[in-house]
């Protein structure tokens, strides 16, 4: 099997239009704005009074695809050192052991997500204290005004739920800050926006392929199987973003992991059938026709500043082992001090990267018609 690659449209910006028909470019541009707009709808919401009430015992987020991972940037910002856990739940089913003494926070950019709504009102039936994050005068906001819970209205813009990763995940951060489980001050979300405002200048449409890192890791990716790995927790939710916006915006599988764990599984596949033999020349087993090539395996390290002392070798040392076999690796690191800093550094190269991976492969990043026809065809 053969996969057809477009490098030229990369440095076609009408083409590039033409090709992302609801702009999706444009809703990834927005992050920066997003953080500023969550922040200050997160603060009106009032999540600031959750403070009075105390720290919960633990923290359960509820929310699927690109709201759930909300969740995971939760974990990731407040880290090891969080005085609680924090759970991201993805499922119709609340746990047993989730009680008054907990806190939930239900995610849904629709507001009406159905695995996400029964959690949400089986945790009011519970007395389970209650967040819920989504748009406006929806189903979801209706059960947390019936059970006195605060409810952060998120306005999409008309973007797409993945797109609104910091509109959804912001005012999950805020509600730690006023917790004391996290400390994600005003001036945080600030640096972290402008921050991503500088990344969306470099990856710009216009900026050419050979001085654009979105675009490069893009031509990277395009055509290979992707083997993502975080060099930590935190780059590990990137990895895991990373593959979800492959799924979704390119229409491709992705194989992502975190080290050290995937050094104990996921190392094997460099020496299987999609892997190189270091002794044979990448002309030969890329067996290129054209502008088609076979796809093989590429790894891409999302590098955390802040790492493990072993992990720092393992990665190092995997990326020999991949060399050494023919196997290409790429690598995106992490920018800023703070852990949010450092995450969305991660999220917003890697986001473009996906757009960018689509309009080489043809695909328009937009349209998720399988995931409604699955919808359609399990409503009861």
């Amino acid at each position: 099997m053969t996969i057809k690659i477009e490098e030229a449209v990369l440095d076609d910006v009408e083409a590039m239009q033409a090709a992302d028909a609801d702009q999706m470019l444009r809703a990834v541009a927005s992050s920066g704005a997003q953080v500023r707009q969550a922040a200050i709808a997160a603060e009106e919401a009032g999540l600031a009074r959750l403070r009075e009430e105390g720290q919960p015992r633990t923290v359960v987020v509820a929310g699927m695809g690109g709201s759930g991972i909300s969740g995971d940037v939760l974990a990731a910002v407040a880290g090891i050192g969080c005085r609680v856990p924090v759970v991201t739940l993805r499922d119709y089913t609340l746990p047993g052991w989730v009680g008054p003494m907990d806190l939930l926070i239900g995610v849904s950019c629709s507001g009406a997500t159905e695995e996400t709504l029964a959690v949400v009102e089986e945790a009011a039936r519970r007395g389970t204290r209650l967040v819920t994050v989504g748009a406006p005068k929806s189903p979801l906001a209706g059960l947390s005004e019936q059970a006195r819970g605060i409810h952060v209205p998120v306005d999409s813009g008309g973007r797409l739920p993945r797109a609104n990763i910091w509109a959804l995940s912001v005012p999950l951060l805020v509600a730690a800050h006023a917790l004391g489980l996290a400390s994600v001050p005003r001036e945080v979300l600030d640096r972290t926006a402008d921050l991503l405002d500088d990344i969306a200048q470099r990856c710009r449409p216009t900026s050419e392929a050979f001085v654009n890192p979105a675009k490069e890791l893009a031509l990277a990716v395009a055509g290979s199987v992707p083997m993502l790995w975080g060099s930590s927790p935190l780059a590990g939710v990137a990895a895991y973003r990373f593959a979800c916006q492959l799924n979704e915006n390119t229409k491709y599988p992705a194989v992502f992991g975190t080290l050290p764990e995937a050094n104990h599984n996921q190392i094997m596949a460099f020496e299987g059938a999609l892997a190189a033999s270091s002794n044979v020349d990448e002309d030969l087993f890329r067996d290129r026709v054209g502008d088609e090539i076979e796809p093989r395996i590429r790894l891409v390290l999302l590098r955390d500043t802040v790492e493990h002392p072993q992990v720092t070798r393992r990665r190092e040392v995997s990326q020999e082992l991949a060399e050494a076999r023919g196997i290409p690796v790429s690598e995106v690191v992490a920018e800023g001090a703070h852990p949010l800093e450092r995450l969305a550094s991660l999220v917003a190269l890697t986001d473009y990267a996906s757009v960018y991976a689509a309009f080489v492969l043809g695909v328009d990043p937009s349209p998720v018609a399988s995931i409604f026809e699955l919808k359609e065809r399990i409503a009861r």
